[in-house]
This record gives structure tokens, sequence and C-alpha cells, in this order.
């Protein structure tokens, strides 16, 4: 297709929170697409106008159905909590819309009557439960046609893609991969609660890791011409916070109730290789997050935040107020390592720009739905083997 007859992207988002702004920012430098976006869906309606009057779309509401039903829109955006990803997907779809998908894909969330589910439901449960909801989807993907579009910002970081093409090249074996989110916990006030969110720091930041990790076995695979599957994992997983006396707490943002604060899996993929994906509430300094590579004829190091591109030093914080230097640093002064092009660095505006090419030029994403699908696979068996003390076997 000549990009001269390209169709206009029109978009409708369905929440209207944090995500829906790193979206928002991607949106504002996709180029070569022609995009409109139209909707914008929030059960408060002051949190959707907002989100209207930042970005320029075109109307907020407060009911999904008038998106769903709008004919223009052909893309359904979903920036919502994790326990509404396939249920608003499923609906997308089956009205004829593509979908976006905010991480993670699904989890568990509990039945009615479940309370402390974390500690309570066996993760066999859990996991067998994740693999019935993601099957369904997986059914209307399948019968409708329409695209599925995972955002996973790993994959378009731009160190991983550096790598991959690397890789490609070479046609390298990956003998050992590592990969790390960690951070001194989140804001969120449902960050501890199994129920809201689906874990702890393995569920809420791990994906993150472990999808890239994922991405880059499959583009080994391609290049290689190899079919490479998930074999087994091993996991452990605690909760050293509880440790703490309430003082000691204090910089810490991480409040477990049923959800673990860390967590280490590690993966072995068909052809005996490896990986290992950490993600932890218990580290102070900002945002940690990198995926190293080690092959059989290189070693990539993908350093994603921190970088070295600019370091900065203040005495005080005078006029920097509404200057962004980095994310979960309490206080900007002395050095601190500050985000440049955070959004490009990080993949923000890379898989935005992925989806609406997809779209308007009728491709598939390089982040699609059995990379979303094999991503809770992992991590719920992850969980099941370090509640039972033994290794998953897929």
């Amino acid at each position: 297709m000549n990009r001269a007859e390209m169709k206009t992207v029109v978009i409708g988002t369905v929440g209207a929170g944090y995500a829906a702004y790193l979206h928002g920012n991607g949106y504002e430098k996709v180029g070569g697409v022609p995009i409109r976006l139209k909707g914008v869906c929030d059960m408060q309606i002051g949190l959707a106008e907002k989100l209207k009057e930042r970005y320029g779309y075109e109307y907020a509401c407060t009911d999904v159905e008038v998106l769903l039903n709008d004919p223009e829109i052909n893309v359904i955006d979903i920036v919502l909590p994790p326990f509404l990803h396939v249920p608003f997907a499923i609906k997308a779809m089956r009205a004829g819309k593509h979908v976006i998908c905010e991480k993670p894909l699904t989890g568990y969330f509990g039945e009615p009557g479940e309370e402390n589910i974390g500690r309570t439901i066996p993760k066999s449960k859990m996991y067998k439960a994740c693999l019935k909801e993601m099957d369904e989807l997986k059914k209307v993907v399948e019968e409708t046609g329409k695209k599925f579009m995972y955002a996973e910002n790993f994959v378009y970081s731009t160190p991983v893609q550096k790598a991959a093409e690397i890789l490609r090249a070479k046609k390298s074996k990956i003998l050992f991969m590592k990969g790390e989110e960690s951070l001194k916990g989140s804001s969120s006030a449902v960050a501890g609660k199994w129920n809201r969110t689906g874990g702890g720091p393995l569920t809420r930041t791990g994906t993150h890791p472990l999808g890239g990790m994922l991405w880059l076995k499959q583009q080994e695979a391609a290049a290689r011409g190899e079919e490479i599957t998930l074999k087994e994992v091993t996991c452990d997983v605690g909760n050293a916070t509880f440790c703490l006396t309430e003082d000691e707490h204090r910089h810490i943002a991480a409040r477990p109730e049923d959800v673990e604060d860390y967590g280490v899996l590690s993966l072995t993929f068909s052809d005996g290789t490896k990986a290992l994906c950490i993600a932890s509430d218990t580290v102070l300094g900002g945002t940690k997050n990198y995926i190293e590579v080690y092959a059989n004829n290189a070693a990539l190091n993908c350093n994603i935040t921190p970088t070295d591109l600019l370091n900065t030093y203040f005495l005080d914080e005078d006029g920097l107020d509404d200057v962004y230097i980095s994310e979960m640093l309490p206080k900007k002064l002395g050095w601190n390592k500050a985000f440049v092009s955070d959004e490009i660095i990080r993949g923000y505006m890379g898989e935005l720009q992925d989806f609406m090419e997809c779209v308007a030029l009728d491709r598939e994403p390089l982040s699609n739905f059995q990379l979303a699908y094999d991503i809770t696979k992992v991590t719920y068996a992850a969980y099941q083997s370090a509640e039972e003390g033994k290794k998953f076997v897929f």
C-alpha cells in the first residue's frame, strides 16, 4: 500500500490515567501515518476531559459503548487496570475494532468471596484461570481477524531494538539473558493488593524485562530458522521489607499485603538456553531497567534507565518544580542521571509508531498477542513454582 493511500487511523482511548498520558505523548510524535484522536472514555468525566484537552481528542465520555458504536473509530486503546484488559479487548474486537492493550495482559484477581488471595489461593488455580481467559481472547483474535497490539515498551526501547538488529545480522545464538526492573515500590495505593494488581513486582514491573527477553529470543529464532519454545521455569519470591520497622521503612514505598516485594525467575528455553528476570520493590536510587544479552559471538548490555546522556548536579531545587529529571527519586539535589528523550529511549514513541503503521499498512505488530500470552504464562507458572518449591515444566 502506498502511504499516500493510507486511511486515517482513528483512536478511541478507554481510561484516562497515567498510561493514557504515555500513549498520548507517543501519538504526538507519530510520523508518516495520518491519525486522529477522536474519543476518550473514563468513568470519571473530569479525568477524560483533562486528557481530551491535553491531546486534542474530539470528545470525552463515560460510557465505552459510545466509542464502540462510533463508526469512525477503528482502534480502541485500552489503558485500564489489568483486570479489565481481556473483557474490554473482547468487546472491542467483536465490535470490529483493532485493539491496543497495556501490560500486563491479564492476571488472577480473585472470585467472589475470596480474600487475601495472594496467600490463600493456590497458584496452580491462578495459572489455569489465566490460561483459560487468554484462550478465550485468543479465539476472538482469530475469529475477528483484528489486530491485537500489546504495549510492551521494552520491545521498542532503542537499546533493545539495536540489540535485535545486531543479533539478526550475526545470526547469534543467545546463551543467557538477564533482565531487571527494580525500584523503591509503587505510588499506587493498591499495588500491595493481589486482587487489584494480579501480583507484586514480578507482575507489575517484571513483565517488562521478561517481555523484552522473550521477544529477543523470537528474533533469534526467526533469524536462524529455528523454533524455540518455553521449556521450564523456577522462581523465588518473598517479602524482604517485612523485617523493617516503620521508621526504617520510610524510604521504601512498597507496602505489600498479599503480594511479593521481591521476585526472581529463571527460564529455560527448548534449546537449553537461559533467561533470568529480576523484579524488586526494594531498590533505592531510581528505576533500574536493563537487559543483558550473552551470545556465542556477542555481549550486549541494553541499559534503558538510568543512562549517562546527561548527568546533573544541583545544590538547590530553585526553578525546577516543573522540570522532570528522573523517575522514582524524591529530590533533585546532588548528582542525578537525568532522563533525556525518555519517551524515545524507553520505547513509548516506537510502540505507538509501530501500532499506527500496522493498522494503516495492514501488517502485524512487533509486540503481539502471542508475546502477551507467553509473558503471563511464564509469570504465573513462576508463581506456581515458587509456591510449590519445584520446577514448572511447560
